[in-house]
């Protein structure tokens, strides 16, 4: 069984979800499942000749002899409960008789493919998506030569959208990996992946981009873009170079009529060296560490700017610095404006966001920054950022409580909504003063009476001095609506 956080329901919803594809291609009605055949060519059909004045065509055909059996289908279900529109009544057979509601199964199974990459043929271990294999109750693969087995979840990360299965099998044919710092623009690029379950399938273009950032996606993001086509079902496969290296793992396009409408050119993947640092993190830990400064920031208006001597509303604006965080050893203060990161511009707070999420635990970061109008270079090592907390260590009106971090993709539904951040109840041990309060497993914590935050270590930072009265505001959701609430903690 595969655990992941829960999406939010409807209410929080991405805006840019219409426009903007995850891409495990969901099988929509049995007509489209069926397997598409190619009719033969005519025996008299024209070919090309293997040669033009003495020199061969070229081709890709030979290295993709050797890259195709690496890249497999990845096949994923999950079960869905289903709302009876009688809601809590639905169990009584004399209500569904009077108002003509059949006795249907209130679940239904959900079924989505994608691809994956076999990075290690003598382990059997597979990249691809997370969002391919999300909450799926089981997962198979078909290989190239039409074997199907049943895959092993290892673990994912949802905030980089890779993830690692495993398949029990022998005779594999893994992929050589690339450096995918060394990619450029321009780069000739190949993609391989089972678009819409046609089957394998080989496109190719150029990188258009890369270290592609602040999409309408939520994620750390630092994307290879290419024009090579990408569509639904070519989530997870490959991107490889002329010399058959795994480049990255491919898992989006951008179309403003929404994913299913097509490939225009703009698809994205991750690069190989961000997803094998995943994969490794994972293996070695089952979960995956990021760095932090250990700061609060904000984007910069052009009366901030001002007041910050700036001419260029460019940059984020340091609004706070927790005690002993790496940005406080470093030297930095509030009010200071970090413009570059290992030199690497930053427009925005949430540039500055996607720099700490892609960097390592013990890190080097130098910070070119602008204090008081002037130019100023810091170096900072960055720390774990926090993910778990128990909240009778902040305030013993939580005891019986654990918090945890949100995944990216919620703390960005939060921001469309409007609000700074928030953080999840993890657990709730009944009986205890949280419980008591009305705190539950699964409730969404946007604000409280404690002080404004926007995360994890800004809730901690918030009870620096504990409030007379403590009020949380809670989010509580299930597959209806949602439910806005403020509990007493008492």
């Amino acid at each position: 069984m595969i655990r992941s956080l829960r999406p939010l329901p409807t209410l929080l919803a991405l805006t840019a979800a219409a426009a903007f594809g995850g891409f495990a291609a969901t099988v929509l009605n049995a007509g489209f499942s069926r397997n598409a055949e190619a009719a033969p060519l005519p025996s008299a059909a024209a070919s090309l000749p293997a040669s033009v004045n003495g020199q061969a065509l070229p081709s890709l055909a030979p290295m993709l002899k050797q890259v195709t059996p690496a890249v497999v289908s990845v096949y994923s279900q999950h079960t869905v409960r289903v709302a009876s529109p009688l809601g809590p009544f639905a169990n009584d057979p004399l209500l569904r008789q009077f108002f003509g509601i059949p006795d249907v199964p209130r679940e239904r199974v959900e079924r989505a493919l994608g691809s994956g990459v076999i990075i290690d043929a003598q382990k059997g271990y597979v990249l691809t998506n997370h969002h391919v294999v999300e909450n799926a109750d089981g997962v198979s693969v078909t290989l190239a030569d039409g074997r199907t087995v049943e895959a092993e979840f290892i673990g994912s990360d949802p905030d980089t959208d890779v993830a690692l299965i495993r398949i029990p099998a022998q005779n594999l044919t893994a992929i050589p990996l690339a450096n995918s710092d060394e990619l450029q623009v321009g780069d000739f690029v190949v993609a391989v992946g089972n678009p819409y379950g046609l089957g394998q399938t080989v496109t190719s273009g150029i990188v258009s981009a890369v270290g592609r950032s602040g999409i309408p996606m939520a994620g750390y993001q630092n994307y290879i873009q290419t024009d090579a086509s990408i569509n639904p079902g070519n989530s997870g496969g490959a991107l490889v170079n002329l010399r058959g290296e795994l480049v990255g793992i491919n898992t989006a396009s951008f179309n403003p009529r929404g994913s299913m409408a097509g490939n225009i050119g703009l698809g994205f993947a991750v690069p190989i060296n961000l997803a094998r640092n995943v994969e490794q993190q994972l293996l070695t830990t089952g979960e995956v560490r990021r760095g932090s400064l250990g700061i609060e920031a904000q984007d910069l208006t052009p009366q901030l700017a001002k007041a910050a001597k700036l001419d260029v509303a460019r940059g984020a604006l340091v609004s706070q610095v927790y005690p002993g965080s790496a940005a406080a050893k470093a030297g930095l203060q509030v009010g200071d404006v970090v413009v570059a990161a290992n030199g690497q511009r930053i427009d925005n707070r949430a540039a500055l966001h996607n720099f700490e999420g892609l960097s390592a635990v013990g890190g080097k970061a130098t910070l070119d920054v602008q204090r008081d109008g002037k130019p100023l270079q810091l170096s900072a090592t960055l720390q774990e950022g926090l993910r778990k907390l128990d909240g009778g260590q902040l305030d013993e009106r939580l005891q019986g409580a654990s918090f945890r971090e949100l995944d990216e993709s919620t703390q960005q539904q939060l921001r469309d909504q409007g609000a700074s951040g928030g953080l999840q109840v993890e657990t709730v041990a009944q009986g205890s003063r949280a419980w008591n309060s009305g705190l539950r497993s699964g409730d969404v914590v946007l604000a409280a009476s404690s002080g404004d935050f926007a995360d994890l270590a800004g809730f901690r930072a918030s009870f620096g001095k504990k409030p007379q009265q403590l009020v949380l505001r809670v989010l509580r959701g299930g597959s209806t609506g949602s439910l806005l609430t403020n509990l007493l903690m008492r």
